[in-house]
């Protein structure tokens, strides 16, 4: 951390002090931040190699400089789509293809109106693809049956990529690299899953099916797996979450099971491997990162590659951060990763109150920003479905997920932040059904439906005030310099009035178009469009009526460089 970092993280600190004087009255009523907690403004850019300071994500929009428009604000706002269990999407196995391409058109635009700019969708959750693999097979969590192609056939995957980019949405593609079975999954395994081809390469542990990491082939495999959506789809990043080897289970006797991978580790140590177990399992983990992250590279640079692990590394690396150790228990060095740099974003998924005093969420994104020399992203997971209510009136407000966002914003080592889930952001148009609702009492249902439309009502609040305050504004994603450096040239655009008519700029291919305008009382608005518009009704999404004073319009590339902007004169006399 250099020394201007420094500083703003001691103003970061001391602002953050403030703020927690002011939860201290409400800790025990389960409201963690005032709705109008301000964002402390960091004085410092995080990364010393990257352009002066950008605007304030949350607005109001900066003065423009002297010669053009104000800076655009960078912010990675991102949420998570999960398709194990169908928590998201699709809704359940085996809806028509139209119902998916529905339900998932449904969510982008969800994504879209609340302000995002990201999404990150699940496509491996278990040995398995929700798109067209030679490698893998169909997953049930998709068609209902493992193996069984969509029918009528299509890509989903294709068709969220094209329907992400046309939102002006990045679409991380999201994998699971060892689990190969989930106690979720309907129906049977398919004849061509790793568990039936190459069982030997495949553990059970508990209720679930694993496929071993100690395994060159298993490693080989996983890379393979991510490699070949590199080179077929057009994404913006591959994502990697929290499990690595699996959470321990336990026997019928309730002790903890050792997850059964002796046959490969006495392999490698007669082979000579000098690594005790524990030491051999982490760098098994490692040595898959590193391959998969070189694997990408290769392929297209510029696809951005991220890890989202437990938030607790280790616990007890400051008095407010104890827990659960990934680094004892899952094999997980994941401060290693972002030591070495062989990643180019982390989401520590940091699912704590701010004022809980022994795992602090401001004090774990501290942290976590300090073990990043390289610079790379840091975006903090966050868990809007603990915004709730239980019988007795307790659970969170939804200005806890607003606040820990202003928190975010105010450190200058964060770069953003991505949401677990989609489904907790949705509105509701029917409540979810009661399992075994046929077989409750009336006044049982009417309790949960109670309580349902209670919780509805906190996420309903939280996701207003992301329309209106804490996403009024629009940001880009954050730039990622080591990965690409030169901006892209600038779109051709020609205006009458308010309206654009614009073409991107040729060679290197661009994501988004900026268009951004000043108005008679001074006011600027900034607007943010896929890379592919032709046409453009200036301040559309503003509501602004009369006539720009002035209008600059630049472009995007993939790894989040923008061109000089430059101004488009009026034709129209």
């Amino acid at each position: 951390m250099d020394r201007g970092n420094r500083t703003a993280r001691v103003a970061w600190v001391a602002s953050l002090a403030l703020l927690l004087l002011s939860l201290a009255a409400c800790a025990g009523t389960g409201v963690s931040v005032p709705a109008d907690v301000p964002a402390p403004a960091p004085e410092d850019d995080a990364h010393a190699d990257e352009p002066p300071p950008v605007a304030r994500a949350d607005g109001p929009q900066p003065v423009a400089r002297a010669d053009g428009p104000p800076p655009v604000a960078r912010e990675f706002r991102g949420v998570w789509i999960a398709a194990v269990s169908n928590l998201d999407w699709p809704s359940a196995p085996g809806l028509s293809p139209d119902s998916q391409r529905a339900e998932l058109v449904a969510m982008f635009d969800r994504a879209r109106e609340l302000g995002l700019n990201a999404v990150v969708l699940h496509v491996r959750p278990a040995a398995d693809a929700l798109y067209p693999s030679e490698l893998e097979p169909w997953s049930a969590y998709l068609t209902g049956e493992q193996g069984r192609a969509p029918d009528p056939w299509y890509d989903p995957l294709e068709f969220a990529v094209r329907e992400a980019h046309a939102r002006g949405l990045e679409l991380h593609a999201w994998f699971n690299p060892y689990r190969a079975w989930h106690p979720s999954n309907p129906g049977e395994i398919a004849a061509t899953h790793i568990s039936r081809t190459n069982p030997e390469l495949v553990k059970r542990y508990g209720s679930y099916l694993w496929m071993d990491p100690g395994e060159d082939a298993v490693r080989q495999r996983s890379v393979e797996v991510v490699a070949d959506v590199v080179r077929r789809y057009d994404i913006d990043g591959v994502h990697i979450d929290d499990y690595f080897y699996p959470y321990r289970e336990r026997g019928p006797d309730g002790r903890e099971l050792d997850f059964p991978d002796s046959a490969s580790y006495a392999r490698y140590r007669a082979a000579g491997g000098t690594l005790g177990r524990s030491d051999w399992r982490r760098e098994n983990v490692d040595r898959y990162v590193r391959e998969m992250y070189e694997a990408v590279k290769r392929i297209k640079p510029w696809v951005k590659v991220g890890i989202s692990p437990i938030g607790t590394w280790r616990p007890n690396v400051h008095p407010q951060i104890r827990g659960f150790d990934a680094y004892e228990q899952i094999y997980a060095d994941s401060r290693k990763w972002f030591l070495e740099g062989t990643l180019d974003y982390m989401v520590p998924q940091l699912y704590w109150p701010i004022a809980r005093t022994d795992v602090s969420f401001p004090v774990m994104l501290d942290w976590w920003a300090q073990q990043n020399p390289h610079g790379r992203g840091l975006y903090a997971g966050l868990i809007p479905g603990n915004v709730s209510i239980d019988a007795a009136g307790r659970g969170w407000h939804g200005d806890e997920i607003i606040g820990q966002i202003y928190i975010t914003r105010g450190h200058p080592g964060s770069d953003g932040h991505v949401h677990f889930r989609m489904g907790s952001l949705m509105p509701r148009s029917a409540f979810t059904p009661i399992q075994g609702a046929n077989r409750l009492p009336a006044a049982r249902i009417d309790s949960i439906r109670s309580r349902q439309a209670r919780v509805q009502a906190r996420r309903d609040s939280m996701t207003a005030k992301m329309m209106t305050e804490t996403y009024a504004y629009p940001a880009l994603t954050p730039a990622m310099p080591w990965l690409d450096d030169e901006p892209p040239a600038p779109p051709s655009a020609a205006r009458n009035g308010r309206g654009l008519t614009l073409r991107a700029p040729g060679g290197e291919p661009v994501r988004q178009l900026v268009v951004q305008a000043r108005w008679t009382d001074g006011s600027w608005t900034t607007e943010i469009i896929p890379a592919g518009t032709a046409r453009w009704n200036i301040g559309s999404r503003y509501g602004v009526s009369g006539e720009p004073v002035e209008v600059w319009v630049s472009s995007v590339d993939r790894a989040g460089n923008q061109s000089e902007p430059v101004r488009v004169e009026d034709s129209s006399g």
